[in-house]
């Protein structure tokens, strides 16, 4: 039976796709040791902002063994390869070719270690005109086309977190899930390759048919849903903001019955489906706004509530900070205890334990004697 508190993972990793990854298996209980070149991981040196730690070291790298070594070097190289004979599952996500040249391509080591998951995070894959190029988040959003569809009609914009990282990270952990509950069956590991590219233009997979079957581009339109309405933002008399979302005719009929006051509204011919409302949406826009700028976000959100619409406010990071629904950890780090956001999945049986942030090499010793000749 597969039990992730008995996995052994090693992560070549840096930045936030693969510590995303190996991250979310340490929650699961693996051992996750992470391999790190003297100077550390970029990432912790991103920011200060934590009592002097970095916001997306903190975030990524809880209950993880940082070990120092230079693969480049042959006494870390064996070491390496001695950890990895005992090791589950192997993470890297170095620049294109590095690993390889190093010694550690993936189908190489799997031919060598067969029972052992290896997976590759990329920018473009590891082939085609891309495969060599270095790749970031916000490069990855624009090349995607993920920043055409993002922002205002007036301008693109990013994507305000490393969405094409995590989203990569997150589809790479699913992937390892799936084969190692493979492998329980069939005894054999496997060669895993996920890119930013690939993870975000799955994102993109809307957008794109509607441009391959329809020869339309999705267009911006803030903080609105491009092809729902109404779907968005509406501006109140005081000032603040209230989202809704209708999501079918029912829906609509409540709203315009309970919220905009007026039930007549759902027969126009104008509104009488979400494509007719998504093609007059200047008309819909202009009846909300219309009863909206006559209420506060309070009153707005009462009929909303009382007509059994979906809504939400447009809060800020502030906002975040402080809402009732917000959960947190406390998590130990070389600097001292801070609070961050917990982990989003809950399970019944999972052990509550604190989790702490390693210094740069904190574990080496330990591993190195573990994992010694003798």
């Amino acid at each position: 039976m597969l039990k992730l508190n008995s996995l052994l993972v090693v992560s070549l990793e840096q930045a936030v796709a693969a510590p995303f990854c190996s991250n979310r298996l340490a929650h699961a209980g693996a051992r996750v040791i992470k391999i790190e070149r003297a100077e550390g991981d970029f990432a912790r040196a991103y920011d200060d902002v934590v009592d002097g730690e970095s916001a997306y070291f903190v975030w990524l790298n809880q209950g993880k063994e940082s070990l120092v070594a230079n693969i480049k070097e042959a006494g870390d190289a064996e070491l390496l390869h001695r950890i990895l004979a005992r090791a589950d599952v192997f993470i890297q996500n170095l620049a294109p070719g590095a690993a390889s040249r190093a010694g550690f391509g993936s189908q190489e080591l799997l031919e060598r270690y067969p029972r052992l998951v290896c997976c590759d995070i990329s920018g473009y894959g590891d082939s085609g005109e891309y495969s060599r190029m270095k790749a970031y988040d916000l490069l990855v959003q624009c090349e995607s086309g993920m920043a055409s569809i993002t922002g205002t009609p007036d301008a693109p914009g990013r994507i305000g977190v490393s969405a094409c990282d995590i989203n990569c990270g997150q589809q790479a952990y699913a992937a390892i899930l799936e084969a190692l509950i493979e492998r329980e069956s069939g005894g054999r590991g496997s060669v895993i390759k996920v890119s930013l590219f690939d993870a975000m233009a799955e994102w993109l997979a809307v957008p794109l048919l509607h441009y391959d079957y329809a020869g339309k581009i999705q267009p911006r339109v803030g903080i609105n849903h491009a092809t729902i309405s109404p779907y968005g933002a509406y501006r109140c008399r005081d000032q603040r903001d209230v989202v809704l979302a209708i999501q079918n005719e029912r829906e609509w009929f409540n709203f315009c019955d309970r919220v905009l006051g007026d039930a007549a509204l759902a027969g126009d011919a104008r509104f009488s489906s979400n494509l007719a409302r998504v093609n007059h949406r200047a008309d819909v826009d202009a009846l909300i706004g219309g009863v909206f700028s006559q209420l506060d976000q309070a009153d707005a959100i009462e009929r909303l509530r009382n007509g059994g619409i979906a809504y939400g406010r447009l809060n800020d990071i502030a906002g975040l900070a402080g809402h009732p629904q917000l959960r947190r950890v406390r998590v130990g780090t070389p600097s001292g205890d801070v609070d961050v956001v917990s982990v989003a999945a809950m399970r019944s049986n999972a052990i509550e334990e604190k989790r702490e942030v390693p210094r740069i090499g904190e574990h080496s010793q330990q591993i190195r004697n573990e994992f010694s000749r003798g």
